[in-house]
């Protein structure tokens, strides 16, 4: 019999014997009720009390029974707990079997693996035997191949010796004749130049080349996003290069108005362009305090000049030599840079920041404008100043160097073009206009190439043309939207080009179909 069924017989036989002993007890009670039933006069009193006393008996025993039920349903909800608690400990016997199983598969499984591991480790410790040999054996051979190196090093640097010293020589020689070159070319310049005239009919002058007075645009090109600050013909050429906001050099064809090459490289805005006249490098100032030198033809950046403090606002190159490269800064300084080296060779100091420069035709002096107004003249090879002039009331905005190199245009804030004799210093003549206000602290002016006209761009966008003869305007060309910048006339007399803060090119010329 199942335990369940052990229990349900023994509760029947406990409800047996309480009713067994329940009829006892009534019928041993029994009598005792009949007679206490029965009026009795003279036991009346000791009938009643015990009868009482037997109820309250009775009444115990019904207690007693009530007891021993709700124990019985107890004792039946336990075993019921019990029941299903070794059912629920023999399924976890079960899963426990299930699990030592796997656990006995997995212990075969990595035993197989440890074997096989223990294989590979035997085959890579012999591979590790062989490399190690192989290791000092290439070891050997590379401190004899050292040893040899160390000999042809110091038979190389010996044969360089030698040719230092043949080298030597050689520029020896070639300065001598560098300096008798220098010598005839300066006769021979001081032949072609008498007070600025170019005598046209002695050999090797240059040709003269009249500028028309501009009157029409003839393209209009969006150049640059952002404003176009700088724009500067290649020499002898009518191509125009341009730099902007947009920290690209753009080169366009001014008669179809055509890019044809983009020069990237440069780390912020472009402030100043000059190119050597060989039209080989193109180099351009920037606000990111650094100089940046492109090869024409390849469109690489050949070098980074860096060595400016603050943002870079004038660059120029020698007209004779192009190795020799000044900037300046609006960190109060003046850097001569060797172009071959690639670094700064000199650096001059002064009180008052530099807003534009340029070099003298003979490559021997620096002009500079200054932003207290005053023009100032460097000698380049001792860095000292060798000239100032209050050029302007306030800061000067553009140096422009005649083409015969004897006067040089000074453009300020207080609206006025000055004509320098740069040799005396003197004012040849003064520039202004009604209506005309200079754009920016670094507004480019310039001068025609047969040197007879001004041209230089006001706030309101347009551009205002002066005759030098007679220090008047003979013409005001509006095309711009915004203010104008700079301004470029070419070296072949025509045409004028012009950028203004939105980052357009104007090209301007004559009503001529040439």
């Amino acid at each position: 019999m199942s335990r369940e069924e052990i229990t349900t017989e023994a509760i029947k036989h406990a409800l047996k014997s309480l009713r067994k002993r329940h009829l006892l007890e009534e019928g041993a009670h029994a009598p005792a009720i009949i007679a206490l039933s029965r009026p009795l006069v003279s036991q009346g009193s000791e009938w009643k009390e015990k009868a009482e006393s037997l109820e309250v008996e009775l009444q115990q025993c019904y207690k007693a029974q009530a007891r021993l039920s709700e124990q019985l349903v107890v004792e039946v909800a336990d075993s019921r707990v019990s029941k299903a608690l070794v059912q629920e400990k023999e399924a976890l016997i079960s899963d426990l079997q299930n699990e030592l199983s796997l656990a006995r598969d997995e212990r075969s499984r990595l035993t197989a693996c440890l074997e096989e591991k223990s294989k590979a480790l035997e085959l890579l410790m012999n591979e590790h035997q062989s490399l190690k040999e192989q290791l000092e054996a290439t070891t050997l051979r590379a401190s004899n191949a050292e040893a040899e190196n160390k000999m042809l090093i110091d038979r190389w640097m010996l044969q360089k010796m030698k040719d230092a010293e043949r080298l030597n020589d050689a520029n020896s020689v070639y300065g001598d004749i560098l300096d008798q070159l220098k010598v005839s070319s300066i006769e021979q310049l001081a032949r072609q130049q008498v007070d600025g005239v170019v005598r046209q009919s002695e050999e090797g002058a240059e040709c003269y080349i009249e500028s028309p007075i501009p009157t029409t645009c003839r393209q209009r090109i969006p150049a640059h996003n952002g404003g176009c600050a700088s724009i500067l013909f290649e020499y002898n050429s009518s191509k125009l290069m341009s730099g902007g906001q947009d920290q690209t050099i753009k080169i366009w064809d001014t008669n179809t108005g055509s890019q044809s090459q983009t020069l990237h490289g440069c780390l912020g805005t472009v402030l100043d362009l000059c190119i050597t006249h060989d039209n080989r490098s193109v180099i351009a100032a920037s606000s990111a305090n650094n100089l940046y030198v492109w090869d024409v033809s390849s469109g690489r950046v050949r070098h980074t000049l860096t060595g400016h403090v603050d943002k870079v606002c004038a660059v120029d190159v020698s007209k004779v030599s192009t190795r020799s490269v000044v900037s300046a800064a609006y960190d109060r300084t003046i850097k001569v840079w060797d172009l071959h080296k690639g670094y700064c060779v000199n650096t001059l100091l002064f009180q008052s920041n530099c807003n534009t420069l340029c070099f003298s035709m003979d490559g021997e002096t620096i002009c500079s404008g200054h932003v207290d107004g005053n023009l100032r003249l460097w000698d380049i090879k001792t860095g000292k100043l060798l000239s100032e002039v209050a050029a302007h009331s306030l800061a000067i905005t553009s140096l422009s160097l005649s083409r015969n190199g004897n006067m040089i245009l000074t453009s300020g804030r207080d609206n006025l073009h000055n004509l320098f004799d740069i040799r005396t210093l003197e004012i040849c003549a003064t520039l202004r206009s009604n209506g005309y206000r200079v754009a920016s602290n670094w507004s480019r002016s310039c001068i025609s190439a047969d040197d007879g006209y001004v041209a230089s761009g006001s706030v309101d966008g347009s551009v205002h043309i002066w005759s030098v003869a007679n220090a008047k305007i003979v013409s005001t060309l509006k095309e711009h939207t915004a203010p104008v910048l700079s301004c470029s006339w070419s070296g072949l007399g025509k045409p004028l080009a012009t950028s203004d803060k939105n980052g357009n090119i104007c090209i301007w010329n004559d009503r001529s179909p040439f």
